[in-house]
């Protein structure tokens, strides 16, 4: 297990829970926007097996969304896997006053105020999956029944081509 040497609440979440990551740094090019596209490129990782962390106003509330980079979020469904009739994407000040984390660098884990989170089922696929660790340039991969657990995550196809 690594420790939590990057200190970020994310590294320090799941060491603090007991569970087992491995830490990934890349090289951040400060002019990138499309961050998982960057991560996957530098690390050389299969686009599907890392995941970005989205926020949205889910009927009315936030709500984090994790889905692979390869694919982008289906609002329709993510208002459904929610129990709710619609689903927008989140002001970025509010998501990123709300997560405690920098855009590019939210990490579903460890947010300030702990959100309702539903993770695209694809990641049950893989043995280990890749969410950001809480700022960008840095990437932790464990395996998905430990992001759904310490996240108190949901399942559900959110993700669409």
């Amino acid at each position: 297990m690594a420790k939590a040497s990057s200190g970020t609440p994310a590294t320090i979440a799941l060491t603090r829970a007991g569970v087992s990551f491995t830490l990934h740094p890349y090289e951040h090019d400060e002019g990138a926007r499309a961050y998982g596209e960057e991560a996957a490129a530098l690390l050389g990782v299969d686009r599907g097996r890392i995941f970005k962390t989205l926020v949205a106003q889910v009927g009315g509330r936030l709500t984090v969304a994790v889905v692979p980079v390869a694919q982008h979020l289906d609002l329709k469904a993510l208002a459904r896997a929610c129990g709710a009739k619609r689903a927008e994407m989140a002001d970025p000040a509010a998501a990123t006053r709300s997560s405690g984390y920098v855009l590019g660098g939210i990490s579903p884990i460890g947010q300030r105020t702990p959100l309702p989170t539903v993770v695209d089922e694809s990641a049950s696929a893989f043995e280990t999956v890749f969410v950001s660790a809480g700022r960008r340039g840095l990437q932790l991969e464990l395996a998905p029944a430990d992001l759904i657990t310490v996240t108190g995550a949901s399942t559900a196809a959110i993700a669409t081509d």
